[in-house]
């Protein structure tokens, strides 16, 4: 900035600035925010301004680009979509009475973490700004929405920090400036990251703030005792950087909930990923669960449900309530649809009731909240019936009407209000007489004229004499030039026009300064009665809270009924052992996908006897489609709902893995198979007993020795030293034979028919593993040129038989002899195998002919040329 010429504007500029260094300042100036210097090139180039200069004294000028005020929304949301801080500083005194420079003051600094504008916002997810604070492996994270002023600080374990970030998704994270590389790898890729002075972390600075926003004695009231210091830290930076974003106050952040580590199952990236819970792979709602599940009539209940299916329960009780409220909802249709009914009129009641906390509610949003809580007592109706049921009894229980509140706002408002005092009347009629009287007066004007314009036609004998108005002149009378001698001598000239001249006189004038007056007093007396009913209202901020945390849970539970009643889902049933059977599942995106009962239902068994399954078959045939329907089917029921099966009996999880496809990392420079490598280091220090293992083709991206490898070994770890329920995908057939050695492994495969040359996939899950991976098959399917498709059935024949140097001099198969280089040592041939698997004491008449027909396919293969 230039610093050796500068005018008492810019002087007062540059202060403010100081002050905000990282943002972008919006200096009011009339009706528009100006931006100077680097500012203004940053927002000319982002918002496609027009870069101007300004004199700032002498020959000295500095850029500008600047916003209309009424507009500025639209810019503001662009510039918080591209990660910047924006400053927002108004003038804080009437431009008239103001001696010498309007004295100006930031009111606002808008983050992308802390943000209340609707177009900033997705209603149907939270906006969280945290801060992330580390001690000897135990995080503490802090999370607030000034939005909705929910406030979460959640103690895990270094290894579920992630889990835990991802859940909350923020749009900005406070670090200490000393952070080290141990928690920066923590943090999501992409989310802007604010680092601030270590001491701000402190916990017995961050109690002391704690307790005074609360008006607390201690933090024990909170839920918070001595070993949750890194949680507290994290809360009191966030607190204090909250403040300085929001100078006004934070009147509508609520008192924060506690979530300690083993309270919710820790979704990592991966399964949140592979199972498609809240974005698609490809991006999007489309294809996702909570597009399937959400069909919440609320923002605050869409914002619910998705709380629900990103952090699944792990306690059985609180669980078994969310399933009888759904149950009751499915079961009670009448209920329902009159549930469903009285929550469609309801808005965002807890945004709403966060902007008039923060005393930024408009005239017509305070109404909307009003109307919404209009709303309350045909709900409380629908719930009448079915209140003893599950979640239902708590909240009936507690169950606000608001009828002080509703009935304040909605008969002190009109029923639409302007966005703004002034642009139409806001007051209802007979809340106030003093402005009843004056908006009379106000209104009456048109007829005043007219009596007025009477009067003067008849005292002067001017027939054409008229009286009007504009904002230049105000109120007039307009006399044509031919009447100039009839012109009384209590007129005075006001306007000259081609034909006429315009007066005004004393009786004009007085009745002019009644209406201004009127008008001006109206507009005074609104703004005074709004913005008391508005601090009347923001003092009830715990109670609207309250409100809203009940309908949203309700109406995320009648979803879920809904779901349930129209697409057949079953109620779970839950235990407490390790069990998993599930009985015609369905995965519940895909069926929706497909029309209506052309999905293909499966059945899956995991027992302690039986605790991991070797799943094989060829690709296409939907391996990772029943792995997806596991998880999510597990999901749903700890999230509590019903779910896609004929039945479903679940041992519930403490932890839910799905690594299913194949991804890189080319950012931290790794390759597909470190990724997943990584990914399955993960889950096998992570896993418990009680943990649900769902692997796809591990092993794959390597070598096919070191492959099959590692996925023998991962198999065995699985089973011997974690002995969780493990379901894992694979087309190593060898890993079949695990099934002879470990007691707890069962193999399934995938049913395909042949028909001549063509195979069918039945997509339906058979005990026995697969004796082909159809790869070829798939190929042809795919469109490869037949020549292609014939060298490659010769080729696998060349090394189904470890004739490498065969396949390798491209000939065609030929009878082995002893003189052929093998590819495996002394490999047999795969019916020989299948034969040496064989317990024939334990093999069933019914087994022997499954078993036949293998053999015979295998022979029958091997004996056709291509």
């Amino acid at each position: 900035m230039d610093r050796e010429v500068s005018t008492p504007l810019m002087q007062q500029y540059r202060e403010i600035k100081s002050k905000h260094h990282d943002a972008i300042l919006l200096f009011r100036m009339g009706d528009f925010y100006e931006m100077f210097f680097d500012d203004a090139v940053t927002a000319s180039r982002l918002l496609g301004l027009t870069l101007t200069s300004r004199n700032n004294g002498g020959a000295s000028e500095v850029p500008l680009a600047g916003v209309p005020v009424k507009a500025v929304s639209q810019y503001l949301r662009r510039l918080v979509e591209h990660g910047h801080r924006v400053a927002i500083c108004e003038q804080v005194e009437d431009p008239k009475a103001a001696k010498g420079i309007v004295r100006r003051e930031v009111v606002e600094t808008v983050t992308p973490g802390a943000v209340f504008e609707d177009d900033l916002l997705d209603g149907a997810r939270d906006n969280f700004l945290a801060s992330v604070a580390i001690h000897e492996r135990v995080v503490g994270i802090s999370a607030a929405d000034v939005s909705t002023g929910r406030f979460r600080l959640v103690i895990v374990g270094l290894g579920d920090a992630p889990s835990a970030l991802g859940r909350l998704a923020p749009r900005e994270i406070l670090v200490a400036t000393g952070a080290g590389a141990e928690l920066r790898a923590l943090l999501p890729p992409g989310v802007l990251v604010t680092e601030r002075a270590d001491w701000e972390f402190d916990p017995a600075l961050a109690r002391d703030a704690l307790a005074e926003q609360f008006a607390i004695a201690g933090l024990a009231g909170l839920g918070l005792g001595d070993g949750d210091a890194v949680a507290v830290g994290a809360g009191g930076a966030l607190l204090r950087y909250l403040r300085e974003l929001q100078p006004s106050g934070l009147a509508q952040l609520a008192r924060p909930s506690v979530e300690r580590a083993g309270a919710v199952v820790p979704l990592d990236d991966m399964t949140r990923r592979n199972l498609e819970l809240v974005e698609s792979l490809r991006g999007g709602m489309d294809g996702t669960l909570v597009g399937v599940l959400d069909r919440t009539l609320t923002p605050m209940g869409a914002r619910c449900l998705r709380h629900w299916l990103l952090a699944p329960l792990v306690e059985r009780a609180p669980i078994e309530a969310r399933l009888a409220t759904v149950a009751a909802l499915v079961d009670d249709t009448l209920a329902r649809g009159a549930l469903r009914t009285a929550l469609d009129g309801v808005r965002d009641i807890e945004r709403l009731a966060g902007k008039t906390a923060a005393g930024r509610a408009a005239p017509r949003e305070l109404r909307a909240l009003g109307d919404s809580l209009a709303r309350l007592p045909a709900v409380a109706a629908a719930l009448a019936p079915i209140s003893s049921c599950g979640v239902l009894a708590s909240i009936v229980s507690a169950w606000d009407a608001a009828d002080d509140i509703c009935g304040a706002i909605t008969k002190t408002l009109v029923e639409r209000p302007p966005l703004t005092i002034g642009d139409g009347e806001t007051i209802a009629p007979g809340v106030d007489t003093e402005l009843d009287s004056l908006r009379a007066l106000r209104d009456g004007g048109k007829d005043a004229i007219a009596s007025l314009q009477m009067e003067e036609r008849t005292r002067t004998g001017i027939s054409s004499l008229k009286v009007g108005y504009n904002r230049v002149f105000g109120y007039y009378i307009e006399v044509t030039r031919a009447h100039d001698a009839r012109i009384p001598a209590d007129y005075q000239r006001r306007q000259t026009l081609a034909g006429a001249e315009r007066y005004v006189t004393p009786a004009l004038k007085e009745f002019e300064e009644r209406i201004l007056t009127a008008t001006e007093r109206c507009e005074l007396l609104e703004r005074e009665r709004f913005e008391a009913l508005r601090a009347r209202t923001a003092r009830e901020i715990t109670r609207l809270q309250a409100i809203a945390t009940h309908l949203a849970a309700l109406d995320a539970l009648a979803s879920l009924a809904e779901v349930a009643a129209h697409e057949r889902y079953c109620r779970p049933e839950l235990t407490d052992g390790v069990e998993l059977v599930i009985e015609g599942g369905r995965h519940p995106v895909v069926e929706r996908m497909m029309p209506r009962d052309q999905f293909i239902p499966n059945d899956v068994t995991l027992t302690p006897d039986g605790r991991l399954i070797v799943l094989t078959g060829p690709n296409m045939a939907g391996k990772s489609t029943i792995l997806r329907q596991i998880g999510l089917i597990v999901l749903m029921a700890q999230a509590g709902s019903f779910v896609p099966a004929t039945r479903a009996t679940i041992g519930i999880c403490d932890r839910i893995f799905t690594r299913v496809g194949a991804s890189d990392n080319l950012v931290r420079g790794q390759s597909t198979f470190m990724v997943e490598m990584a990914e399955t280091s993960a889950i096998l220090h992570t896993a418990t007993t009680r943990s649900l293992v769902l692997l796809d083709e591990i092993g794959r991206g390597t070598a096919t020795w070191d492959g099959l490898s590692i996925a023998w070994a991962v198999s065995e770890h699985l089973h011997d030293v974690i002995g969780c329920k493990t379901v894992f995908a694979t087309h190593y057939h060898e890993l079949t034979q695990l099934a002879n050695e470990l007691d707890g492994v069962r193999n399934y495969s995938v049913a395909v028919r042949e028909v001549g040359e063509k195979i069918l996939f039945l997509h339906r899950l058979q005990p026995g593993g697969a004796s082909r991976s159809y790869g070829i098959d798939v190929g042809r399917l795919a469109g490869l040129p037949p020549a292609v498709i014939t060298r490659a059935r010769a080729l696998l024949r060349l090394l189904e038989r470890g004739d490498l140097a065969a396949a390798l001099a491209g000939q065609s198969p030929r009878p082995p002899s002893s003189e052929q280089l093998p590819l495996f040592t002394a490999a047999p041939h795969p019916a020989v195998e299948r034969l040496r698997a064989i317990d024939a004491d334990a093999t069933t008449p019914m087994a022997a002919l499954q078993l036949l027909a293998e053999l015979t396919a295998l022979v029958r293969d091997d004996a056709v040329q291509p």
